[in-house]
């Protein structure tokens, strides 16, 4: 099904006159108000807040898609509404937010819920799609635009719908230093170790690091009563900037492609107790699917 056809016109705002992105989502909550006077709009415009604390659901290339769950509707909406100024909220990538897609199910509503979330994102990365919404005079217009872009809502979960596009990564002559850094600004347990030409050659965890703070592990582990004559943590920070990733990443890790059935993957990750699989093409690195975000998309919403 073509993502267009999800759409209806008296759902569409062609040109807001919020200048930010909660008061756009009132805008376009009236309207749903307006169709059905009995739902409590109150309620689900506190479940949108809600998922918006947990995480901005400003996607970057100038689109949001704020969205809920909940059994105050018994079917899927979706509002639409274009920005032609631009709002004031900031974003990930610096890009203005100019539409916003308010996307609405019931609760018991999964899969479509998660692939029309999915469509849209593939209709934001899109070049050029943006400033054709923007350039759209009336309702019609606007479904013009995502209806010439062929982007379909699937059948099936895959891992493109899913995985993480913007991997954090680092070469194996970065620093362990480098790595600790990384993985605490991305709140990541494990990146990506690529070469120069963005192959992948494996991975380095915070369990490596703490491996590489205390290689007698094993021998701690039975004497756990006696004290050592050194801090191993100490040590190990006195070498920060010479220890190398070459030095400690490993290349036991799981690849995948982007449409590889999600399901298979999950089943994968549980079976081999994996908290991350990485998504390659021809070896190239081009995303990441992990552990945590199949619980939070899924599950959490």
């Amino acid at each position: 099904m073509r993502l267009a056809n999800m759409l209806k016109e008296k759902y569409i705002i062609e040109n807001l006159v919020s200048a930010a992105k909660e008061s756009a989502i009132d805008e376009l909550l009236s309207y749903l108000k307006a169709d059905y006077p009995l739902v409590n709009i109150k309620t689900i415009k506190e479940m949108i807040v809600e998922r918006e604390e947990i995480e901005n659901t400003s996607y970057g290339h100038g689109f949001a898609f704020p969205h809920a769950r909940t059994d105050e509707i018994d079917d899927m909406h979706i509002l639409v509404g274009i920005s032609k100024k631009g709002l004031a909220d900031k974003t990930r990538d610096g890009i203005p937010l100019h539409a916003i897609v308010v996307l609405l199910t019931p609760s018991y509503i999964s899969r479509l819920y998660l692939q029309t979330l999915s469509a849209f994102a593939t209709f934001a990365r899109t070049e050029g799609n943006l400033q054709k919404l923007i350039a759209a005079r009336n309702k019609t217009e606007v479904i013009d635009v995502i209806w010439q872009s062929g982007v379909k809502v699937e059948k099936e979960l895959t891992v493109k719908d899913i995985m993480r596009r913007d991997v954090a990564t680092v070469t194996p002559d970065d620093s362990l230093k480098d790595v600790a850094n990384l993985m605490f600004k991305n709140r990541l347990s494990g990146l990506a170790v690529i070469d120069k030409e963005g192959n992948l050659l494996g991975q380095i965890t915070d369990k490596d690091l703490i491996r590489a703070a205390l290689p007698d592990f094993r021998s701690l582990v039975s004497n756990l009563d006696k004290s050592t004559e050194t801090e191993p943590f100490e040590e190990l920070l006195k070498q920060e900037n010479k220890i190398k990733v070459s030095q400690l990443y490993r290349t036991d890790h799981e690849v995948t492609t982007t449409d590889t059935r999600l399901i298979e993957v999950a089943a994968m990750m549980i079976l081999k107790d994996l908290r991350r699989v990485f998504v390659t093409k021809d070896n190239k690195l081009i995303g990441v699917l992990l552990r945590k975000d199949i619980v939070n998309m899924i599950i959490r919403g």
